[in-house]
């Protein structure tokens, strides 16, 4: 445990704790110490908007009260409460950590460091977060917010990405909450508060270039990087990775009222939801895919199709892949399903619960205003 550094604790430590104190967002997992729903929230939060992630919070934590409901859940309502979210794999890996404390905590969640790093689904910077916030442990955290803050704070130049500067910001962060627990009189929720001041900081003073609001951040004074005028160039975060274009063609078969959906497999982006027909075209047909493409898809199966009608494009992003979905609805007078696995005819009220990835949510969207049966 870091000594008491009663510099640092004047010049960053409390004011940051009185800054948070005073301005943090009223968000509804912070007016519980409940380790399982600040769990989820973190979970939640990955790669996710705060305003985003507060409707289907409150939503899973109504229908999902408890671990042990979460454990019990089927696949399909887990999916269902997380569709739109996107990155999926986080909410099966959490119903499978679930089921894990049911069997392994008895339910309870566990509090010590090497128990929660075990669960599924959860590294270092989500047990910090639980630790620090359901049980005012002093665990550093570091996501990137807190990497904004505390390179701009020290001045840090290095990629952020390599892992010298990675143990260097990890070593800072559990210093900043250490200190925090050593301040006395020592205030209830020190550490708790410490970290979510610093993501708080970091989402809404310490932002990104030029959208840094530094004349109202409380460490204005002691950061490196205002008094050096670096603030826009750090954190020195790597290139992005290319965007790498990807098409896929859609059809929307309808059978007696009933749609051809499939199930996405274990090896896939969207394992476990259910997608329209669709395939992936290794190159765009001209500026448009024709009717005619989507038939031929359709004759390559052996499935008859008629009466088909542009249904229009959807774009939308799946980590680094830009993704086309070009759309059409047809009729079928077979009940017949290409010979993949996981096909299956759902009816109208059937394909409206059924667990979609955002794109196809859109194209079952159009399906439903246009009426189509």
């Amino acid at each position: 445990m870091e000594k008491a550094n009663k510099t640092l604790q004047k010049e960053c430590i409390r004011p940051l704790l009185k800054w948070y104190r005073v301005h943090a967002r009223d968000l509804p997992w912070r007016r519980t110490t409940d380790s399982y729903a600040i769990w989820v929230s973190e979970i939640m939060l990955q790669q996710t908007q705060v305003a985003t992630v507060i409707p289907y919070w409150e939503r899973w934590m109504d229908q999902l009260p408890t671990i042990s409901s979460a454990a019990n859940a089927t696949i399909d309502q887990i999916l269902k409460l997380w569709e739109g979210l996107g990155y999926y794999r986080r909410v099966r890996l959490l119903q499978k950590a679930a089921i894990a404390i049911v069997d392994q905590h008895h339910g309870i969640f566990p509090t010590d460091d090497d128990s929660i790093l075990a669960l599924p689904g959860i590294g270092p910077y989500t047990a910090g977060a639980i630790a620090s916030i359901a049980f005012d442990k002093p665990s550093p955290i570091l996501d990137g917010n807190v990497i904004r803050v505390l390179t701009r704070y020290y001045g840090i130049a290095q990629n952020t990405k390599s892992s010298e500067c990675l143990s260097k910001l990890w070593h800072l962060s559990k210093k900043w909450v250490q200190q925090a627990d050593q301040l006395r009189p020592r205030a209830h929720h020190n550490c708790s508060h410490l970290n979510q001041a610093m993501m708080e900081l970091g989402a809404q003073i310490c932002l990104p270039g030029q959208l840094a609001k530094c004349g109202k951040c409380p460490l204005q004074q002691a950061c490196n990087a205002y008094r050096n005028g670096t603030v826009i160039d750090l954190p020195n975060l790597p290139k992005r990775r290319a965007m790498v274009p990807q098409h896929r063609l859609v059809v929307v078969l309808c059978y007696q009222g009933n749609f051809l959906v499939q199930r996405r497999q274990a090896t896939d982006f969207n394992e476990g939801l259910w997608e329209f027909f669709n395939e992936e075209i290794i190159k765009p047909l001209g500026r448009s895919v024709t009717n005619k493409a989507a038939k031929k898809m359709m004759q390559t199966h052996g499935i008859p199709c008629s009466n088909l009608e542009s249904l229009g494009v959807i774009k939308h992003t799946i980590t680094h892949h830009r993704i086309t979905l070009h759309c059409f609805t047809g009729v079928t007078q077979s009940e017949k399903t290409p010979t993949n696995e996981g096909f299956k005819w759902l009816s109208k009220s059937e394909i409206k619960e059924a667990p979609m990835p955002s794109a196809h949510h859109k194209i079952r969207l159009k399906l439903l205003q246009l009426g189509r049966s």
